[in-house]
């Protein structure tokens, strides 16, 4: 394992998120029926693995971490047992993920064919020495590349994302949402940036491609969702593609850095706007499964004005408004794809951007003009964590220029 600025950066998120991820269960679970002590601890199973993601530096180690954090997620999405959607979902995510860990560990074998090793320097040092097979090598890297696709849900591996999404319990998706794709993120900007360079002619077009699809796909299809969380799920996988542009660089040695600071900031941005408007989703969810529809928000504006001012607050910075940390976000992540010469797919973020204003403007046009009856329940957790979500998407856009310093810190080693 290596313990870089990297590394320091992504466990000090996945630990947030996991306070968040707690914070979001505790009432939820006992209004669910869901209050079972094995939750708590596969939850902490699932963070130890992401943070062991964050630090592997051998592509063993990396297989390990994402069965350490896969296998407790594959669970806690069927938790609602004997729930139908549930088990569903724990189906789905366990089968599809157990044949994307297969492309992985298949890959990292035709890595250790090609080099010798499976250390990540060594693999580098392989590549320098002239020694490594980089056919052998491609092939390898593209097979990781199918398995960890399939954990951050860009297209085309995305398929699982709506179904798991829609039937796990709500605070399971969203700290799934969150840490499986940031962990996901983590091994990919890793493993690319510093064993794969010598690779870039061959995979940056796929790169490429794979981001503007993913962009695409996930904004045009969320249009046509009517529950909430199909439609934030299909917001997760545009998302991805957003992330995916920082990826898109990683041959670009001029604009490595660049590209983990930004692609980790937006990680951040990310992780704040999503555990808040998964909060005000919990918050309209009836145990009956009621509440779940985008039409049930009708009238939270007149009748929760604080709740429908959060989930202003969270649309505005998934589409990239200022003063939101999104906007933010997407700059970097925009400013840093042109720096490296990719105008073109920073031209089709934006205009993805511009599609998702569509879906995400929609609920505040439901919230505050249509009349409706919305029923909220909002418990001390809960509520804390909608305020402090809020609060931050707005507060931490405006120190945007330090936070982004820190993530610059974050050097891979």
């Amino acid at each position: 394992v290596s313990v870089d600025g990297f590394t320091v950066f992504l466990n000090g998120l996945f630990l947030v998120s996991g306070f968040a991820g707690l914070a979001l269960a505790y009432d939820y679970n006992r209004r669910m029926n869901l209050d079972r002590g094995e939750y708590y601890v596969l939850l902490l199973y699932a963070i130890s693995g992401m943070m062991l993601m964050a630090s592997a530096a051998d592509l063993i180690v990396v297989f390990l971490a994402l069965e350490l954090l896969s296998i407790p997620l594959y669970v806690l999405a069927g938790f609602a047992r004997p729930k139908g959607d549930s088990e569903e979902a724990a189906l789905k995510y366990f089968l599809l993920g157990a044949f994307a860990g297969g492309f992985v560990v298949y890959g990292v074998a035709l890595v250790f064919g090609a080099t010798g090793t499976t250390a990540i320097q060594g693999i580098a040092a392989a590549v320098n020495a002239g020694t490594a097979d980089l056919t052998l090598m491609l092939i390898g890297a593209a097979l990781i590349l199918v398995g960890f696709g399939f954990k951050v849900a860009a297209v085309p591996f995305q398929m699982w994302t709506p179904d798991v999404y829609q039937g796990a319990p709500t605070a399971v998706t969203a700290f799934m949402a969150v840490g499986a794709k940031a962990a996901g993120f983590a091994a990919l900007l890793r493993v690319f940036i510093l064993a794969f360079p010598a690779l870039e002619s061959d995979i940056t077009p796929v790169l490429w491609v794979m981001a503007a699809l993913t962009m695409i796909i996930g904004n045009i299809v969320a249009i046509a969702q009517s529950n909430i969380k199909r439609m934030l799920a299909y917001s997760s996988i545009a998302h991805a593609g957003y992330i995916f542009m920082a990826l898109v660089t990683f041959g670009k040695s001029a604009v490595a850095q660049d590209a983990v600071a930004s692609a980790l900031f937006y990680l951040l941005a990310y992780a704040v706007t999503n555990f808040g408007a998964w909060s005000v989703v919990i918050a309209l969810e009836r145990k009956e499964g009621a509440g779940l529809e985008i039409n049930d928000y009708a009238g939270l504006g007149a009748k929760y004005p604080g709740l429908a001012l959060a989930m202003m607050i969270f649309m505005l910075s998934f589409t990239g408004v200022p003063p939101t940390l999104g906007f933010v976000g997407k700059f970097f992540l925009f400013r840093t794809v042109l720096e490296a010469g990719f105008v073109g797919l920073a031209i089709i973020g934006v205009l993805t951007s511009l599609v998702s204003a569509f879906y995400y403007l929609r609920i505040l046009v439901i919230m505050y003009m249509q009349d409706g009856e919305p029923q909220v329940r909002m418990e001390g957790w809960l509520r804390l964590t909608t305020i402090l979500t809020a609060v931050a998407t707005v507060a931490l856009s405006i120190f945007a220029v330090p936070l982004f310093q820190w993530a610059s810190q974050a050097v891979l080693t």
